[in-house]
This record gives structure tokens, C-alpha cells and sequence, in this order.
């Protein structure tokens, strides 16, 4: 089993625990050159969403894989939520470790409203 099979199995873990509890899911996904996080119903109906492609989020950035970028989606994530009426969140990280470029955007999105 390679690494990107292990974190799936770990992230089907978390997001059947989240269903079950029946709450909107903040959902993050990182590649090596971009971050992206979305939230959605119960239903898996995207309800807000931010990325570093986005050239509001991306602004004067210099990289978009590190973690100043993921935090800066984090605050966009929140802000949109807000946007949206969207207080409470269950996070996601989809198997990845809470930490580094995870850890920084979660940090962000708390810091701007988001609660979770």
C-alpha cells in the first residue's frame, strides 16, 4: 500500500465519523504547488470555496505552496463562509497531518470566524 492509498483510507475514516455527526465539512486539499479547501453540506454540495489559484487569494504572494499561501486561503475560506451565514464547521484534512501548510490555514480560518 503506497502512501497516497494510506491516506485515503484515513481520510474515509474521518469523513464517515463527520457524516455521522451530520455538520457542515471544511474539506483541505494540498498539492506541492497549491491549497485548497471547501465547504459542504451534507449532501456534498459545495457551499464556499477558496484555493491559491484564485488571483484574490493569490494577491502579492511570492510562492503558492507554502504556508503564508495556505494561510491566506484559510482567512478567504472564513470570510466566505461568513458570507454564506456559515459559523460552525467540522475540519477535514483529508489524511493529511495537522500540520505545516494544514495546521497554518486551520489557524487562519479560526482566527477569521470560522469555528471548529
Amino acid at each position: 500500500m503506497n502512501k497516497n492509498a494510506q491516506r485515503l483510507r484515513r481520510a474515509v475514516r474521518a469523513r464517515a465519523k463527520i457524516r455521522e455527526l451530520k455538520v457542515l465539512r471544511l474539506s483541505v486539499h494540498r498539492t506541492s504547488q497549491h491549497i485548497y479547501a471547501q465547504i459542504f453540506d451534507t449532501e456534498s454540495k459545495v457551499l464556499a470555496s477558496a484555493s491559491t489559484l484564485q488571483k484574490d487569494v493569490r494577491g502579492e504572494l511570492k510562492g503558492t505552496g507554502n504556508a503564508t499561501a495556505a494561510a491566506a486561503v484559510g482567512k478567504a475560506i472564513a470570510e466566505r463562509a461568513k458570507a454564506a451565514g456559515i459559523t460552525k464547521v467540522a475540519f477535514d484534512r483529508s489524511g493529511f497531518k495537522f500540520h505545516g501548510r494544514i495546521k497554518a490555514l486551520a489557524d487562519a480560518a479560526r482566527e477569521n470566524g470560522l469555528e471548529f
